[in-house]
């Protein structure tokens, strides 16, 4: 199986369903991009294709009909794409940073992902909203968040966040096959991570959660970068006899609650790793059902490893303090094991 970047593997899975599907489009800003040429009438349309180059070449096969850029307006990005998959279209949008939410959440969070729910199911909205997400990149405090636990709060929206190249395509095919709205959440860390991934098509189903290494004495449930801190922790207890086991949900909405709960059961320790927010985030989320519903298989309270409730900091040395750590997250699962 060839290895391929995080990057390339998400433009596999929009090249290969637009070729799959004529419906499907790319809309959004600087999408367009194609041969790189010099010089030439062609080469004063194109753009780099996002801001990491995600979908650069897509244009010059499928054409501005299906590869439209748009000025810098996020609000009339995702209300096209929320008419168009009114109609019957399947959009991928671009909204660059998620960060940028703010600007046209009206859209998503009174439009699309109430359609079907208002028109009695007879409308759907298969449209699917990509982003950068994450700190790291000392992009300040405007373009570093992670805020997928604001789209998992609203009902009618499906929420994703991948971790590795081989699940971001998998996942990214079943967003744009999917006929609910889905925002898809890419950590900017991750674009040139390489892993296999498989030439042809494929699917991974929403609400199933992946064991990226498995325990039996604590359980650390991580998402996106955060998968790749909880595999490092683990290899590294692994040496002292410490056996972790690492749940990546994958997707929080629909989330897996069974297959989280199960690995509880299995350890009776639990540490969340999240790098979405310190208070109202997905760790709190699911805290409380791991409370309510996996209480009795505890043998220590519940460890939470958050950024502090602040603006993440555009100091690289602040910034590196800010996001959860590997450090943090070893001191998190010694102290639920001594506990």
């Amino acid at each position: 199986m060839p290895n391929k970047s995080f990057r390339n593997a998400i433009k596999e899975a929009i090249e290969s369903e637009m070729r799959r599907d004529p419906t499907v489009f790319v809309v959004g800003e600087d999408v367009r991009g194609g041969h790189g040429g010099k010089n030439t009438e062609e080469n004063e349309l194109e753009g780099f294709g996002g801001v990491l180059g995600v979908t650069k070449g897509l244009w010059t096969e499928f054409g501005s009909e299906r590869v439209i850029d748009t000025p810098i307006t996020e609000s009339a990005i995702i209300g096209m794409a929320a008419g168009a998959a009114a109609t019957g279209l399947r959009p991928v949008a671009d909204l660059m940073f998620m960060d940028f939410y703010g600007v046209c959440h009206d859209m998503l969070y009174n439009q699309a992902a109430k359609f079907r729910y208002m028109f009695g199911g007879k409308a759907k909205a298969p449209m699917v909203v990509r982003g950068m997400i994450g700190a790291g990149f000392s992009a300040a405090a405007q373009h570093s968040q992670s805020p997928y636990n604001v789209f998992a709060a609203v009902p009618g929206l499906k929420v994703v966040v991948p971790s590795s190249p081989y699940d971001v395509k998998g996942l990214l095919i079943q967003a744009i096959r999917d006929d609910d709205p889905v925002v898809f959440c890419e950590h900017k860390m991750l674009y040139d991570i390489k892993g296999e991934v498989p030439d042809d098509a494929y699917t991974i189903p929403f609400g199933v959660a992946n064991y990226t290494r498995e325990g039996t004495d604590v359980t650390i449930i991580a998402l996106g970068l955060m998968v790749h801190r909880a595999n490092e922790v683990a290899d590294k207890l692994a040496k002292d006899g410490i056996s972790v086991e690492v749940v990546d949900p994958r997707t929080i909405s629909p989330l897996d609650e069974e297959g989280i709960l199960e690995s509880v059961a299995s350890t009776g320790r639990v540490v969340i790793v999240d790098e979405s927010a310190a208070r109202c985030g997905f760790g709190h989320d699911v805290a409380a059902l791991v409370a309510q519903k996996g209480f009795h298989y505890l043998k220590a309270p519940v460890e939470l490893v958050t950024p502090p409730h602040t603006p993440v900091p555009f100091s690289p040395v602040l910034e590196k303090e800010w996001i959860p750590s590997v450090e943090r997250i070893e001191q998190a699962v010694r102290k639920t094991l001594e506990a």
